[in-house]
């Protein structure tokens, strides 16, 4: 149930989640994927060489530093340490995105060894951040237990254990949000267990208004309430994508929330395929809106480059190629994320979905050569 754009710290979650990752999944870009034309050649328009394509990641890797310093908080957690944990959740103040980013990042490192959890919560030094990743490992455990596949598909011993974490999560969380009144993480979770415990429409809007009194724009809670409006859950994807639409356009500069939309398109094609996709100007014109969202989002920000290559291929499906040959631009060599990666040749997939950009771009005098480096 990850989504396809994983906020967070990516790069180093990566690290401790790669052992439940399955493989690639066959997906309509790799059915489409087809060869590259004959003749591309991709310096002329700003570039990377097909030669130089990494697979491997969806970005830039991690700096150094802050991969070592990962490390180390992630060793002190195992080694049975909670004092780094709790130091690292406060020095993020009430920036509550990057409070959940570090949260997150804490509660796949519980996944793997959560005795130092445990003590963390005997010590009743920073209550909620401690209940907020107990109840955010109970959410990852109840949907590892449920697996995959459409309720009646599930095993009822499987489903009985599902909902009884979930529930247990959202208790947790309820009482965590008592402890701190000011943190919309407790209430994020619950909104991620909502939709797993069926809970109603009316029920669920008063959890959201919960969320948006403490922060309006915070990402990670607004891609949990998209999960509960999509038709496969208790909405539709009409509710889904007014949901997403609103986001765009109510995002402060700076913040990735825009890309949300994105996030809705996938779901839209892995319903339907491509003819599932909104169409009319209203929503070609919020592909570049969200270019410009992202533009303004500081580099720093992990999410920027799986966003980018979602940016790329939406534009390109709505026939925006010069909006689309940008975005591959700015990518750059990596192409290890979502959607090239959906099939079992990713690179094939990129390279000719950025040689399509550019040879329309082109053809319809928006795609000017470049031989400069890729920005």
């Amino acid at each position: 149930m990850t989504p396809v754009l994983v906020f967070g710290l990516a790069a180093m979650i990566m690290l401790w989640t790669r052992r439940r990752t399955g493989g690639p999944r066959p997906g309509p870009v790799a059915e489409r994927a087809g060869a590259v034309p004959a003749g591309f050649d991709p310096a002329a328009y700003g570039l990377v060489p097909s030669a130089e394509l990494d697979p491997g990641r969806a970005g830039p890797p991690m700096r150094l530093l802050r991969r070592k310093e990962l490390g180390a908080l992630a060793d002190s957690c195992l080694a049975g340490g909670w004092r780094a944990a709790e130091a690292y959740v406060a020095a993020a103040g009430t920036d509550w995105d990057e409070r959940w980013s570090r949260l997150d990042f804490l509660t796949r490192v519980a996944a793997e060894r959560d005795a130092w959890l445990t003590a963390w919560e005997e010590a009743g030094t920073a209550p909620c951040a401690a209940a907020t990743v107990r109840a955010r490992l109970l959410v990852q455990r109840a949907w590892e237990a449920r697996g995959s596949g459409f309720p009646a598909q599930v095993a009822p011993e499987r489903l009985a254990a599902f909902r009884t974490q979930l529930t247990a999560a959202y208790e947790l969380a309820r009482r965590a949000a008592e402890s701190d009144g000011r943190d919309p993480g407790p209430w994020v979770v619950m909104i991620a267990a909502a939709r797993g415990l069926r809970l109603p429409r009316r029920e669920f809007r008063e959890l959201w208004g919960e969320v948006v009194a403490r922060a309006p724009h915070h990402v990670g809670g607004h891609w949990q309430a998209m999960q509960y409006w999509c038709a496969k859950w208790h909405g539709s994807d009409a509710l889904m994508l007014r949901f997403a639409v609103r986001a765009v356009h109510s995002a402060p500069a700076g913040s990735p929330l825009p890309g949300l939309y994105l996030q809705a398109l996938t779901e839209l094609e892995s319903r339907h395929g491509p003819r599932g996709l909104p169409g009319g100007r209203r929503y070609r014109e919020l592909l570049p809106r969200v270019a410009a969202a992202l533009d303004g989002t500081p580099a720093s920000n992990d999410q920027v480059p799986l966003l980018r290559h979602l940016l790329a291929h939406f534009a390109l499906t709505s026939r925006q190629p010069a909006l689309a040959l940008e975005q591959f631009r700015r990518i750059g060599p990596w192409c290890g994320a979502h959607p090239w990666s959906a099939g079992s040749d990713p690179v094939r997939a990129f390279d000719r979905a950025r040689a399509l950009a550019a040879s329309l771009a082109a053809a319809d005098g928006t795609g000017d050569d470049r031989t400069a480096a890729p920005a």
